[in-house]
């Protein structure tokens, strides 16, 4: 049965903490789903209660239509988050999701709901501009440059019948980040820009243009790695997020 604000559609927690003092909202990446933040929700669920998004047409939400405009998206899922600000809140977006996190934290914040951090990792700020068209290719052009990313599944990147499943999210993803912006506006919470210093799809200076985009606090942080050194660093980005949820609790 489905809840009537349809919060379980939307969010996933692998590790329920519902006694935690502070929570953790995960928005994944283009392509992505709720379970690449189960590591992130395992290593710390005695520290928050990690809620990650499930965007619509993919793993239990496949049958459903993607949405391929991230305002769109932002404004469904704005409504879906705001109950969650019962207690401090931080958001983490990777790639895309860096700018839904932010296009949410806008909403939330006409609405009186500040997060208490927002990290945007491996994502150029909303402010700047490249040329992208990506999700215009062919089936083999589009995974061509999801494979240099390395942020599907291998076993997936092999099977066809998976492929046949998940390239239409894919490409709406795509559709709908590369179709983003150039966006001038800000939101009050502090801000922290994650990146790696080998990542093809935001520099470090792009990274960094992310603290034209808060009026509080800004911090950029670099990483040895690609697009997704995330998943190579875990344990060091883990740790910038724990900082961070702690920081949230003190402050409160």
């Amino acid at each position: 049965m489905t809840a009537p604000d349809g919060s379980d559609l939307w969010l996933r927690r692998f590790h329920p903490a519902p006694a935690a003092q502070v929570r953790l909202v995960c928005f994944p990446h283009a392509g992505g789903s709720a379970s690449f933040y189960h590591p992130v929700s395992a290593a710390l669920a005695s520290d928050s209660d990690v809620v990650a998004l499930q965007y619509p047409g993919r793993q239990d939400r496949r049958n459903e239509p993607n949405v391929d405009d991230i305002g769109a998206l932002a404004d469904r899922i704005a409504p879906v988050v705001a109950p969650l600000f019962d207690r401090p809140v931080v958001f983490f977006g990777h790639s895309m999701g860096a700018i839904i996190a932010f296009e949410v934290t806008r909403r939330l914040e006409r609405e009186g709901h500040t997060p208490a951090m927002l990290f945007a990792s491996g994502r150029r700020a909303p402010s700047t501009r490249r040329v992208e068209s990506v999700h215009q290719r062919d089936d083999d052009g589009l995974l061509a440059d999801v494979k240099t990313l390395s942020g599907t599944d291998a076993k997936v990147l092999g099977d066809e019948e998976l492929l046949r499943m998940v390239l239409p999210a894919i490409r709406s993803d795509y559709r709908a980040i590369e179709t983003y912006g150039p966006v001038d506006a800000t939101v009050d919470c502090p801000v922290t820009a994650l990146v790696g210093d080998d990542d093809p799809k935001s520099t470090v200076r792009e990274a960094d243009a992310w603290r034209a985009h808060t009026t509080a606090a800004f911090r950029l942080r670099e990483f040895r790695g690609g697009h997704f050194y995330l998943s190579s660093r875990a344990a060091e980005v883990i740790e910038v997020m724990r900082e961070a949820l702690r920081g949230a609790v003190a402050v409160r």
